[in-house]
């Protein structure tokens, strides 16, 4: 059965976070895709340690975003569904 556009939008994004991956297990923590919007805003979730971590604004914008943003230009944005909130 062939993959939907938003299928391949969700794997595309998924192997761009592998570049993020990486830092973040560091600390142990980790991110996950939740959904993309119609208007290409990408919804994540953090995993282990990043769930409550100060930081997660921080790597939201320079790491995870910039990520994605940059392998991806279509998308508008990343949003977290869970963890700490500025």
């Amino acid at each position: 059965m062939p993959y939907t556009e938003k299928e391949l939008l969700l794997q595309r994004i998924d192997d761009a976070l592998n570049d993020v991956r990486p830092h973040l297990a560091v600390d142990g923590g980790d991110v996950e895709v939740v959904d993309v919007t119609e208007d290409h805003i990408v919804k994540i979730k953090w995993l282990g340690n990043c769930e409550n971590c100060n930081m997660t604004f921080m790597t939201m914008r320079a790491g995870v975003e910039q990520a994605i943003k940059s392998k991806i230009p279509e998308i508008a944005g990343v949003v977290a569904v869970n963890g700490r909130t500025v």
